[in-house]
């Protein structure tokens, strides 16, 4: 059963929209609406949810934070991504992250009271442009996709590491490794890939399936 909601958005319109939507597929819910990462983060720390509609791109940090929070600390509760970011890296970042769900807030309001309302059912909601792009990235992306170029262990951890969007010095210390050893292997794997940014190593790390393990740790 939903019930208890957390909404993570800052734009007080479409807060309040999505809270609208809420209330007319749950019964009785009480909702909790935060406008910042912080905010919502404390939330998380005085009660659980049952559903998180977690915006992407906050003042104060990412989505992807609270989805990892949750998927930590609160397992039970289904994390879905409310956002206007429709590009490979973000759904790629926010799935890594542990979302079950996928709506753009571009859609009409229907599109999105029917998606959530599949959550009834258990069945996760998807845009039907993210369901279209995620058909075609693992069109691309199958089990037979091989790296275009050989990278060692170590160029393979960093990789993954920046793939998730760790800062050089928390994949540093992640690693055991300098800062300017991160960082030289971070430009060998661009090299190599022939990428030039963080969006395109997420594409190549989910491809090689480098973004469904654990993080090291010393």
């Amino acid at each position: 059963m939903i019930r208890d909601i957390l909404i993570l958005e800052d734009v007080r319109q479409s807060r309040e929209w999505l809270a609208g939507i809420v209330q007319k597929i749950f019964p009785d819910p009480k909702i909790v609406k935060k406008a910042s990462l912080r905010e919502a983060i404390e939330a998380c720390t005085r009660q659980t949810y049952d559903l998180a509609l977690v915006d992407l791109s906050l003042p104060d940090g990412e989505g992807v934070t609270l989805l990892r929070l949750l998927g930590q600390e609160q397992p039970q509760c289904v994390k879905v991504v409310t956002t206007v970011m429709a590009t490979d890296s973000a759904i790629v970042s926010a799935l890594a992250a542990g979302a079950q769900g996928y709506l753009l807030k571009s859609e009409p309001e229907d599109v999105l009271e029917n998606q959530l309302r599949l959550l009834l059912t258990g069945v996760p909601p998807l845009s039907p442009q993210i369901a279209r792009r995620i058909m075609h990235h693992f069109q691309l992306t199958g089990p037979n996709y091989e790296s275009p170029a050989k990278l060692t262990k170590r160029e393979t951890e960093v990789l993954r590491l920046i793939a998730r969007g760790l800062r050089v010095s928390e994949a540093a210390a992640a690693l055991g490794l300098a800062e300017s050893t991160v960082i030289t292997h971070i430009k060998s794997v661009y090299r190599k890939l022939e990428i030039s940014n963080r969006a395109e190593a997420a594409i190549h790390a989910s491809r090689l399936g480098l973004l469904t393990d654990d993080i090291p740790k010393n």
